[in-house]
C-alpha cells in the first residue's frame, strides 16, 4: 500500500491562518492526521487487485464448467428428453 506523508503541524499553522483558534487548529489537525493515516489504496494497488480477482474469478469459472461437464457426462441417455 502506498504511504502518504502528512505535516500535521503545517496543516494546523494553515488552520490558524485562517481563522481557527490554536487549539481548534490542533485538534483539527490530529483528528485528520488520525483518519488519513489508516492504509490507503491507490490506482496501482486497485489494479492489482483487480488481475488478481479477474483471474481468481476465470479460476472458478474452469472449474465450474469442469463440474457440469462431468456431470453431463454420467448422466443416463435420454435423462434430458
Amino acid at each position: 500500500m502506498t504511504v502518504v506523508a502528512f505535516d500535521i503541524l503545517k496543516f494546523a499553522e494553515k488552520l490558524e491562518a485562517g481563522g481557527f483558534t490554536h487549539a481548534q487548529a490542533k485538534a483539527a489537525a490530529e483528528a485528520f492526521a488520525e483518519a488519513t493515516s489508516q492504509e490507503l489504496a491507490s490506482k496501482s494497488d486497485l489494479r492489482e487487485l483487480e488481475l488478481r480477482m479477474t483471474v481468481e474469478l476465470g479460476g472458478l469459472i474452469v472449474a465450474a464448467t469442469g463440474v457440469i461437464l462431468a456431470a453431463i457426462r454420467y448422466l443416463p441417455a435420454g435423462a434430458g428428453h
